[in-house]
C-alpha cells in the first residue's frame, strides 16, 4: 500500500454508491437512484484501479448500509485526512437540469469546479459547485458525509436530475461518459497521468465490468469458458446482470483468434478509423455492437457488421414470437435462446436478438411497424436508423401526426456514402462546424436525428458533403 500512495503523490480514493437496497433514493416511473449511482460507482471504482491509485467503495451491490458501515468505510480504510478523497454519487431530483457538486465548508473549489466542467464538457449542463450549510448550525456541513468525516475531501456528485426527461435521457444513455469526466478530473488535480479506458494495463485480478448488451453467453465466449462455469465463478443464481457489475474471468488476456467478422480495437483506434478499414458506417457499428458510447477500450472486440458470415440481428416487432423468428431464419428456437443467452420465450418489443451464423434473410427494402402509445415519427426513425423525411415519403404522410395501431412501411439498409464523418473535438459547437464545411446547423442535426445542439469532446458525428453542389 505504501509504494501505490507515494507513486500517487499520497493520495487514496474511497467512491461511494448513494443509497441501496431498502433505499432506492430518488425515484421517477422505473426508473431508481439506487440504480445508477451503483452503476457510476462500479465503473468510477474500476476506472481508478486501472490508473493504479489506491481506491476503496463502500457498495458494490444492491445492498442496505447504515450511516455507520458507509462512514466507516469513508474514514477507516485509508484514514482521515485531506488526502483521502471521497466521491459520492448521486441523482438529483426536483425537476431541475444538469449536474451539480456540493463540497465541504473546509475545501476550496478547485477539484469540484475541475469535476464539473469535464462533465460539461462531455455533454451535460453545468449547474453550479456550491457548498450547503445545516440550517440549525451554520458552521456545519449539510450532508453527513461530509460533516461526519471532519478532515477528508468529500464531494457530492448529481450527474442530473431522474425526473427531468432530457436529464432521464442522458442518465440512461451517457452516464458513465460523466463519471469518466470525474475520474479524468480527479486524476489531474492529484497529479497522476490519465489515460483513457482500456489504455492501461488489464487488471491482473481477472475482472470484467458489465457493458450494455453484455449477457452470460457472450462474456463466457470472449473468455472461452462455458456460462455455467462463469457462473460458478462469480455465485450468480440467475443469468440477469447489470451494468456496471463487475464479474470473475479466468484472465483478461485478448484471446489469440477472434471470428472472422470480429475485430480488436488497438491503441489510436476510434469508430470513424474502423468503419473506414471495413467500409461501414460509424452508426452501423455502433448499432450492430449496441454500444452505449463512442468510447473504445484497448483490446474491445467489435463485431463487423456486413459480413455474409456474421451473426444477424433481429429487432423484435409487434406479435413477433421466438417460433416465427426462428421460421423466418430457418433456424431453431433453442439455437436462437442459448446464442441469446435467453431462459424463457418471452420477448420485449425492440428487444435486439442475435440470429445464428449461417442463416439467410430474404432482401427487402423495408419493414412493417406498428404505433405504438408514445411513439413518435422521430423515436421511430431514430430506432430503425433512418430519416422522420423518408418515413413520410414511404407511406405518403402529410404530417407527423400518428394513430395508435397504425402500420408503417420503415426504410432499411439506406446506404449513405457522401457523408462526411467527423469527431467533435474541446471548443467545438454546432454553428462552427457547419460554418467549417458550409452547411446549417439544421442540415447536421436532421441528418443525426439530433434533438439537442449539446456536443460531446469524442462524439462522431456526420457532416453532409457538399461537394458537386456549387
Amino acid at each position: 500500500m505504501g509504494e501505490l500512495i507515494n507513486m500517487n503523490n499520497g493520495y487514496r480514493i474511497v467512491v461511494d454508491a448513494g443509497h441501496g437496497g431498502s433505499d432506492p433514493g430518488a425515484v421517477s416511473g422505473n426508473l431508481r437512484e439506487k440504480d445508477f449511482t451503483l452503476k457510476a460507482a462500479n465503473y468510477m471504482y474500476n476506472r481508478f484501479r486501472e490508473l493504479g491509485v489506491p481506491v476503496a467503495i463502500t457498495r458494490n451491490t444492491d445492498e442496505t448500509l447504515s450511516r455507520t458501515e458507509r462512514l466507516n468505510t469513508m474514514r477507516n480504510t485509508f484514514g482521515n485526512d485531506s488526502k483521502v478523497i471521497v466521491l459520492s454519487n448521486h441523482i438529483n431530483a426536483g425537476g431541475g437540469e444538469g449536474a451539480e457538486v456540493v463540497y465541504p465548508l473546509r475545501t476550496s473549489s478547485t477539484l469540484p469546479s475541475m469535476i464539473l466542467e469535464e462533465i460539461g464538457n462531455r455533454g451535460q449542463i453545468k449547474r453550479k459547485y456550491y457548498q450547503r450549510v445545516l440550517p440549525e448550525n451554520p458552521s456545519k456541513d449539510y450532508y453527513y458525509i461530509m460533516r461526519e468525516t471532519p478532515n477528508t475531501t468529500a464531494l457530492l456528485i448529481e450527474y442530473g436530475f431522474i425526473d427531468n426527461p432530457n436529464d432521464q435521457r442522458k442518465l440512461q444513455n451517457n452516464l458513465l461518459e460523466y463519471v469518466e469526466g470525474v475520474v479524468e478530473a480527479v486524476s489531474d488535480y492529484i497529479g497522476i497521468n490519465y489515460t483513457p479506458p482500456g489504455s492501461s494495463v488489464p487488471d491482473t485480478d481477472g475482472l470484467y465490468t458489465v457493458k450494455r448488451g453484455d449477457t452470460l453467453y457472450s462474456i463466457a465466449r470472449e473468455y472461452n469458458i462455458t456460462v455455467n462455469e462463469l457462473k460458478s465463478l462469480n455465485g450468480l443464481t440467475s443469468n440477469n446482470l447489470s451494468i456496471g457489475q463487475t464479474l470473475k474471468v479466468p484472465n483478461l488476456e485478448i484471446p489469440e483468434e477472434i471470428e472472422q467478422d470480429e475485430y480488436i480495437v488497438k491503441q489510436g483506434d476510434t469508430l470513424s478509423s474502423i468503419a473506414r478499414e471495413f467500409n461501414t458506417t460509424v452508426n452501423d457499428l455502433i448499432t450492430y455492437n449496441d454500444l452505449p458510447t463512442t468510447i473504445l477500450s484497448v483490446g474491445q472486440i467489435l463485431r463487423i457488421p456486413g459480413n455474409p458470415s456474421s451473426d444477424l440481428i433481429y429487432i423484435v416487432q409487434p406479435g413477433d414470437t421466438l417460433y416465427a423468428i426462428a421460421n423466418n431464419y430457418g433456424v431453431s428456437v433453442d439455437a436462437i435462446k442459448e446464442l441469446n443467452n435467453l431462459t424463457n420465450n418471452t420477448l420485449s418489443i425492440g428487444q435486439n436478438l442475435y440470429i445464428p451464423k449461417g442463416t439467410t434473410i430474404e432482401e427487402t427494402d423495408y419493414v412493417v411497424y406498428q404505433v405504438e402509445p408514445s411513439d413518435t415519427l422521430y423515436s421511430i426513425a431514430r430506432r430503425y436508423n433512418t430519416s422522420v423525411d423518408a418515413i413520410k415519403d414511404y407511406n405518403n404522410l402529410t404530417s407527423n401526426v400518428l394513430t395508435i395501431g397504425q402500420n408503417l412501411q420503415i426504410p432499411v439498409q439506406k446506404v449513405q456514402t457522401e457523408n462526411i464523418t467527423y469527431v467533435v473535438k474541446r471548443g467545438d459547437t454546432l454553428y462552427k462546424i457547419a460554418n467549417d464545411y458550409g452547411v446549417t446547423v439544421l442540415d447536421i442535426m436532421n441528418l443525426n436525428n439530433m434533438d439537442s445542439t449539446l456536443l460531446s469532446i469524442g462524439e462522431t458525428i456526420l457532416i453532409p458533403n457538399q461537394k458537386g453542389d456549387f
